[in-house]
């Protein structure tokens, strides 16, 4: 009979959790997701996929593992991932860039395409939505986002725009009125994204390592920020070269403030601030494949 709260001997845990089972959490995720997890991430991941291990019935890590290997259960496999992945997000999030993105809205051509990689909860490409609309002056630029992301959870949240009222308390009370709607009764001290901005943005599931990716087409900007920090250097670099042919020769590439990624990829120089641009030298003679 598994022990419950009120019979376990204290400072036990409830699920017994070996370094064994450790390292296949993070040989799983390292496969599936391309998440190198740092070894004292251990409580980390105990307490993450305990959920799991309650949600399934499951009584040890061991035989959870054992299942979630042995059976080709598509769901659970996305709980596994979306568990062990870290969604810290914020609007206008390290706010150096937004300027930056918006002096270079204004001097691309229109129709105007962007990607938003890591896009989590939704806060990072509605911020980028914001940016167009106040770069050209309308609630309706000729601006396409792109949203994607591992996690099929947060990405839900993207897609209904709905965030507790106290996640806008850095931003400027008109840009607030300008661009959220205020929630009443039931809904009082939440906000809704105005309908325009989620006009903009097409929020979609997309694993960077899969072998395929479910958008195409050439981007004038692409954000990709704290995200590559989970990776090995030899992952970055794969998808840092497979960004370069979807990028226009004059787009940009917005990295996270402690990325680096001159050391994953000779495609790019450093523009400054964290912000990337193809280097021509590099990318010249037809040595850049551009997608359909």
């Amino acid at each position: 009979m598994k022990a419950n709260a009120q019979t376990r001997p204290e400072g036990t845990k409830e699920f017994e959790f070996t370094a064994r089972d450790f390292e296949r959490v993070r040989g799983l995720i390292y496969k599936r997701a391309g998440i190198a997890l740092a070894a004292s991430k251990q409580e980390m991941v105990y307490s993450r996929l305990a959920r799991r291990l309650r949600a399934t019935g499951i009584h040890s890590f061991t035989a959870y593992l054992d299942a979630l290997e042995q059976r080709d259960d598509g769901d659970e496999w996305e709980a596994f991932t979306n568990a062990l992945t870290t969604n810290l997000t914020a609007f206008f999030r390290e706010a150096h860039h937004f300027p930056i993105l918006a002096e270079h809205l204004k001097r691309v051509k229109t129709p105007i395409e962007i990607w938003c990689s890591a896009a989590s909860t939704g806060e990072e490409p509605y911020s980028i939505a914001i940016t167009a609309c106040e770069a050209f002056n309308t609630l309706t630029p000729p601006v396409r986002i792109i949203a994607t992301d591992i996690d099929t959870n947060v990405l839900r949240t993207g897609e209904n725009g709905i965030y507790a009222i106290d996640r806008l308390e850095k931003m400027p009370m008109e840009r607030m009125r300008r661009f959220f709607l205020r929630g009443k009764g039931a809904q009082e001290g939440m906000v809704r994204v105005r309908p325009e901005l989620r006009q903009m943005i097409t929020f979609r599931q997309l694993n960077l390592l899969s072998d395929q990716w479910p958008i195409s087409g050439q981007f004038d900007a692409i954000f990709c920020r704290n995200v590559m920090i989970y990776f090995d250097k030899p992952t970055q670099g794969k998808i840092l070269d497979r960004f370069a042919p979807m990028m226009k020769e004059d787009a940009l590439l917005f990295a996270g403030h402690s990325e680096n990624f001159l050391y994953a990829s000779n495609a790019y120089k450093l523009r400054g601030k964290t912000v990337y641009e193809l280097d021509p030298a590099r990318n010249a003679g037809g040595a850049r494949l551009r997608r359909a």
